[in-house]
């Protein structure tokens, strides 16, 4: 509502009149005027909250194989998430979790059409309905979509929406970040914090920054 935490504070000063706080994440900031527009508001938010579902879930599945190879002893033969997929194509395949009883793939072509089918149907069911039940809010469905039953409680729904979406931009935010040291580094999120933690000094963003300075390219 109204009362909720602005986004500097008491020094936020005038939150535009069309961010009420009604929606959760709504913290009054939108220097560039992006959700004047009630159409363009809703669809911002929607692809936000579908882009934070798939940061959280992109950020675990980033880190996952890594920790698992480095602290678990698993052989993923490559944990490094930008790396892994190449396996496909390799003469042996990719086995998920290192484990050849689970997920055996060997060819790009069935993934990519597994892929397309999966999740257009579970985008059609979203957004239009489908035997999972229909008039569904698309962007949150409830129902067969909350089989253990947490939004059962509108109070705990209400909070777990603001966690979300919260948790949702700080995943978008470390994507970003993976992204950046795979470009920079060519080594995975772990590796990356592993030589930090023992050289600070030496292995940080400001170093490799300075790598790409005028008069050092």
């Amino acid at each position: 509502g109204p009362d909720r935490p602005k986004f500097l504070g008491p020094y936020s000063g005038d939150t535009p009149a069309y961010l009420t706080g009604e929606y959760p994440g709504d913290y009054g900031w939108d220097t560039a005027g992006f959700s004047a527009d009630p159409e363009t508001f809703a669809a911002y938010r929607e692809a936000e909250l579908m882009h934070a579902r798939w940061a959280m879930l992109g950020a675990l599945g980033c880190i996952t194989p890594e920790l698992l190879s480095t602290y678990g002893g698993v052989d993923f033969k490559e944990p490094v998430w930008f790396k892994a997929g190449s396996q496909v194509l390799t003469e042996g395949g990719l086995d998920y979790l290192g484990n050849p009883g689970l997920v055996h793939a060997q060819s790009i072509i069935a993934i990519v059409i597994t892929q397309v089918i999966l999740m257009g149907a579970v985008e059609g069911y979203r957004v239009n309905g489908g035997p999972a039940g229909e008039g569904l809010d698309k962007n949150y469905p409830g129902e067969a979509f909350d089989p253990l039953g947490l939004a059962d409680d509108p109070d705990t729904f209400a909070e777990l929406k603001v966690k979300e979406i919260k948790n949702g931009r700080l995943a978008m935010v470390a994507m970003f970040g993976f992204f950046i040291q795979a470009i920079v580094t060519g080594e995975g999120p772990i590796k990356n914090l592993q030589d930090h933690l023992a050289d600070p000094t030496v292995n940080n963003g400001f170093a490799f920054a300075t790598k790409f300075a005028p008069g050092n390219l």
